[in-house]
């Protein structure tokens, strides 16, 4: 088994935390994404999507997308459950992650790559050139500025994104807080629920996975 991973994106730092979180060790391979190594061939077979993170099973086949990869071993390693327990809860964990990912990492990553400099016609992940439109990351700033505000909102009632219990949830928020210094978008001061849980979140040692 192997683990396609980059150490300098956020996406496959949400499968990395995960895995610290449940004490597993995989064979890492790391992937130049500044070099263009996804858009070879060779990165290619494995990921025809030219993104990480990807994970190749023993038989050879592969995965990709964080919440696959993640469900696998979640499902092969069961404690500690990141993707809650029971019916209801696994369900808020799956509601909330989306959530983060749809009005947060989405709207992040239109901030950043439509405009950093050095992504200029890369303005989207994958096999596809696509040039950047200047106002997409500007308004992916405020979609973000504004979830801040959603999240702090949640954190005010439950000690967890999802509620009473670290998930993966929180792992994804977390990664979302970190990418937004990105672009230079930090947690507001008066946030105070928002700046209590990351202070907890990001002193767990899988934070520094």
């Amino acid at each position: 088994m192997k683990f396609y991973d980059c150490k300098t994106a956020p996406s496959p730092r949400r499968v990395r935390i995960f895995l610290a979180e449940k004490g597993i060790d995989v064979d890492t391979v790391q992937v130049d994404l500044a070099s263009g190594e996804q858009l070879g061939e060779g990165f290619r077979r494995i990921n025809p999507d030219c993104v990480v993170p990807a994970l190749e099973l023993d038989d050879g086949s592969c995965l990709s997308e964080v919440l696959a990869i993640c469900q696998y071993f979640e499902e092969s390693h069961p404690e500690p459950p990141l993707m809650g327990r029971g019916v209801e809860e696994r369900a808020r964990v799956a509601m909330w992650n989306v959530k983060i990912e749809q009005q947060g990492l989405l709207p992040m990553a239109d901030a950043f790559r439509n405009a950093a400099k050095g992504l200029k016609g890369r303005a989207v992940t994958g096999p596809d050139a696509y040039e950047q439109i200047p106002e997409l990351a500007e308004r992916g700033r405020q979609r973000v500025a504004k979830f801040f505000r959603r999240l702090d909102a949640q954190l005010a009632e439950h000690p967890f994104v999802a509620g009473d219990t670290f998930s993966m949830a929180d792992i994804s928020a977390l990664v979302l807080v970190d990418f937004a210094r990105w672009i230079k978008l930090e947690v507001p001061d008066d946030a105070a629920h928002l700046v209590r849980w990351y202070g907890e979140v990001s002193a767990r040692p899988s934070a520094a996975a």
